[in-house]
């Protein structure tokens, strides 16, 4: 009788593949997503179910409500009873980082020889560690086909590219350059002036980076803004859910998404992806990835680890230009 506002007994989706028995039939929910509800919609002999946040609920809309008639289909779940193994917690700081990083470029190379998708969610350490340079040959090599993140990780990667600092910081000496306090500032002042991040690019003024890969290789990106952004840059989506929405549209058909140092990025990417998504979350605390590990996913990855170096093996791992040449000719991207 509200938009926005479902029966009080509805039914709470999970990131399982959930069926609903309509008629006589049980019907696949589309769009499957945690904390949704389910929606029936469609004519009497071809009922659809989907999967609709509370906020999107119109007057009028047939929502699923109890838990009779409702089936899931979680995935492989790791026995109970399965033999003891040391460090065989889906996190964990005590293995080699190389073997990990081995497993994830063949699942990465075979993603990209069958076309399909891999995103990426990343914070400005990615930046601060190094690891710009690397993310951004992975972008330029077809391993990257959706980059989602914050105001500040593009803001970063854009410093890093016009005076090679970040947060002011020289990232090839490690330390602090004059003046370099307000470097991000002119950054967003001088993105603002041209229009946006594309914009930039096209007239020349960022000429190498991740974002400059994206714009050259038609890489979509979304930004969510925060409370906490300078500028913000004119890409930066302020509106909240909009922001959602826009990063709902970039996972989907994603098979396996990185997660790069972006606690908070990557919990809201990991509420929205449905089960059989490989998730591989890093970061170089513990704490962070099994929280991140810990969403509902039975496909998650933990990998304790700089991110910098993380992403340094796996481009060299993917033979992503290791050297920084750039294949059309001159010096690195980034």
């Amino acid at each position: 009788t509200q938009p926005g506002v479902a029966p009080q007994d509805f039914y709470g989706t999970t990131i399982f593949p959930t069926e609903a028995r309509i008629r006589g039939h049980w019907v696949r929910a589309q769009r499957q997503r945690m904390d949704a509800v389910l929606v029936v919609d469609g004519p009497p002999d071809a009922p659809r179910v989907t999967c609709r946040l509370l906020r999107d609920l119109r007057v009028g809309d047939r929502v699923v409500s109890g838990i009779e008639g409702v089936r899931t289909h979680p995935t492989h779940v790791r026995p109970s009873g399965s033999a003891f193994e040391f460090m065989a917690s889906g996190v964990s700081s005590e293995r080699r980082v190389e073997l990990a990083v081995e497993r994830i470029a063949w699942e990465m190379r075979r993603i990209r020889e069958r076309g399909s998708k891999i995103a990426v969610v990343a914070g400005p350490v990615v930046i601060h560690t190094g690891g710009g340079p690397h993310l951004a040959r992975l972008v330029r090599r077809g391993y990257v086909q959706a980059l989602l993140g914050g105001n500040g990780f593009a803001v970063h990667d854009l410093e890093q590219s016009l005076f090679g600092t970040s947060l002011g910081v020289d990232l090839k000496r490690g330390v602090g350059v004059e003046g370099g306090h307000r470097n991000h500032l002119k950054v967003i002042n001088l993105v603002r002036g041209h229009g946006g991040i594309a914009q930039a690019v096209r007239q020349g003024l960022i000429q190498r980076g991740i974002f400059y890969e994206c714009v050259e290789r038609g890489v979509p990106f979304a930004l969510a803004g925060s409370i906490r952004d300078d500028g913000p840059l004119p890409d930066t989506q302020m509106d909240l859910l909009r922001a959602q929405e826009e990063y709902a549209r970039l996972l989907a058909g994603a098979e396996i998404i990185l997660m790069l140092s972006s606690m908070l990025h990557s919990i809201g990417v990991g509420n929205m992806t449905p089960a059989g998504v490989r998730l591989i979350c890093v970061d170089i605390s513990p704490a962070v990835v099994t929280k991140l590990a810990d969403r509902g996913s039975v496909e998650s990855t933990g990998i304790v680890t700089d991110v910098g170096l993380f992403l340094n093996l796996l481009a060299t791992s993917l033979g992503a230009d290791p050297t920084g040449d750039d294949p059309r000719g001159g010096e690195g991207s980034a």
